[in-house]
């Protein structure tokens, strides 16, 4: 006769039992989203059906029959009906308060001719107060239809603009922010109208220059770090002022699909800008913030202080901007061999090679990336030589140290490899090839340009990851013009036939996650976002249509239909 304490044991045990092979009860989904194709950038499964999410954190990426398993009466239903959806865009190297700035400012960057330019800042006269300061930015001499007769070293002078604002000081800036065009009232508040004794000493600058024209008079053009013997007497922007444009730049991510953004080179007054907006739960973009390094006692301040790491993945910093020369465009790159259309001419050193290599050791021994600003071949050459002393003196701290050059732009074929060997990553914005390479070849003649303009393949093919942008305000946000500048290697109009240095191009792959995985990479962030993959944060952008399959001729039709950070719907294109 069996016990009946038998049968209750034989019966609870086969209760445990079925219960430890039942399937654990599923995560309520609050988004799950399908219907169209699904780009995950991760290597396990590249497409998926749906994506469920919960909160601010992806759940779930496959088979749409599986994702809706987590699907309750909460969860919202995103069908994207045929819209095409990929990791959230990362904007790898950008300055955010210029974006938000130069949507307050005059903005000059699709003037092709001086005359624009002066009869746009006559307008702005007009509306301006007395005294007050007209800003703007975005003119590139090298883009205008034609340059004025007496232009100056390739570059127009002030005396139209003098005229339309005799009393307004105006101070406009390159497209490339790298050199800077005022009036004679804004050099007359800043001293330099009036020759010197000598004619010379007012006029120096290390690191810069005042061009000046045949009678030593300044023409108006301040080029590299002689701008800011202007931009020091310009009054400093209100709060309110930095608040509107903090919130347009905001929005601007939004509309463009971007869901990141690595800001190269923040003040002091930023940085607690930021803090503050964070703080106000106002920070909708993830950003990735670099500390401007012209500025010890604010890098001393970081040192003892350490990276700042946010866990709620909003504000990070943990790197440092250096800018060591300057831009083509204003031919303040600088270079091994002189400018093919200045003979003589080599750019511009803008911060000593010391500093480079004391801010590497610093950053190592602080734990924090330096990122430095290099477009000529000589300045790439002398930063990987500071960043390569540095590591062999830190032998013991140089491990994923992920350094960076900013731009990388223009390489002398020696030292293509040396990224991969030292493990430094390019930050390179393929947009600037499809704005610069119709004249940059200028600049630098046939041979430089196709060995070592733009050498996104040879890199790639080296073994180190791109991370791609647009420079922006340099260049509009817009990340679909910097993907197709990527995968044709053709300007924004669509020419050359067959692209400029065409086996340069990325493949469509590639392109996508430079602007996701890789980017993400940059900023020690691979493992919480960049691709959709399960745990991962849920940032998401949704375009009109296919950019992995559209033909090339179709590719910037595309628009952002949709942007999704941090789980939630926060733009949406309205019909």
């Amino acid at each position: 006769m069996i016990r009946k304490s038998s049968i209750f044991w034989v019966l609870a045990i086969s209760f445990l039992l079925a219960a430890s092979c039942s399937s654990p009860k599923k995560q309520a989904a609050t988004l799950l989203l399908y219907g169209g194709p699904i780009y995950t950038v991760d290597s396990t499964q590249t497409m998926v059906e749906a994506v469920a999410t919960k909160d601010n954190i992806i759940l779930f990426a496959g088979s749409l029959a599986e994702a809706q398993e987590y699907k309750t009466a909460q969860t919202k239903i995103i069908d994207l009906e045929g819209k095409t959806m990929t990791p959230g865009l990362i904007e790898g190297h950008g300055h955010f308060m210029g974006l938000g700035y130069n949507e307050l400012e005059v903005d000059l960057l699709n003037t092709t001719s001086y005359q624009e330019i002066v009869d746009i800042v006559a307008e702005a006269v007009k509306n301006a107060e007395p005294g007050e300061w007209i800003i703007g930015r975005g003119w590139h001499q090298s883009k205008w239809d034609a340059l004025p007769e007496d232009a100056v070293n390739g570059f127009q002078t002030h005396y139209k603009l003098s005229k339309v604002s005799p009393d307004n000081p105006v101070f406009l800036s390159h497209a490339s922010g790298h050199a800077a065009f005022a009036n004679a009232k804004a050099m007359e508040i800043a001293g330099l109208q009036i020759l010197s004794k000598d004619g010379i000493d007012k006029f120096s600058v290390e690191g810069g220059e005042v061009m000046r024209d045949k009678t030593g008079r300044p023409t108006g053009i301040f080029n590299e770090r002689a701008t800011s013997l202007i931009w020091k007497h310009v009054p400093e922007e209100n709060s309110e002022k930095r608040d509107k444009a903090f919130d347009l730049a905001v929005a601007a991510c939004h509309r463009n699909g971007i869901t990141s953004f690595h800001d190269a080179g923040i003040a002091k007054n930023t940085i607690a800008l930021y803090e503050d907006k964070k703080a106000a739960n106002k920070m909708k973009v993830r950003m990735y913030a670099m500390i401007k390094g012209g500025n010890k006692d604010l890098l001393n301040e970081w040192y003892e202080r350490g990276p700042l790491v946010d866990p709620d993945n909003l504000l990070t910093i943990r790197s440092i901007k250096l800018s060591c020369d300057g831009a083509l465009g204003s031919r303040g790159a600088w270079l091994l061999e002189s400018y093919t259309d200045r003979p003589g001419h080599f750019g511009h050193e803008t911060l000593p090679m010391k500093d480079v290599k004391e801010t590497a050791l610093n950053g190592l021994r602080n734990g924090f990336q330096v990122c430095s600003h290099a477009i000529g071949d000589r300045a790439n050459r002398e930063i990987l030589d500071r960043y390569e002393a540095a590591f062999v003196e830190l032998p013991d701290l140089k491990t994923n140290h992920r350094f960076r050059i900013e731009h990388a732009q223009h390489l002398h074929p020696d030292d293509i490899p040396r990224f991969a060997k030292l493990g430094v990553i390019p930050a390179m914005q393929a947009v600037h090839m499809s704005s610069d390479r119709p004249w940059a070849i200028d600049r630098m003649g046939e041979k430089r340009i196709k060995e070592g303009a733009y050498m996104w393949q040879d890199l790639l093919k080296s073994g180190i990851p791109i991370i791609n942008g647009t420079d922006v305000p340099v260049e509009p946000l817009n990340p679909i013009a910097s993907l197709y500048a990527s995968i044709s290697r053709k300007t924004l109009k669509g020419t050359p036939e067959g692209g400029y240095e065409p086996e340069q191009k990325m493949t469509r792959e590639q392109a996508l996650k430079s602007y996701t995985l890789d980017a993400a990479y940059g900023a020690f962030e691979e493992n919480i976002k960049g691709s959709i993959t399960a745990k991962k944060l849920a940032d998401f952008t949704i375009y009109n249509q296919d950019i992995m399959t559209i033909p090339e001729d179709k590719f910037l039709k595309t628009e952002i239909a949709m942007t999704i950070f941090n789980g939630k719907v926060v733009y949406t294109k309205s019909d």
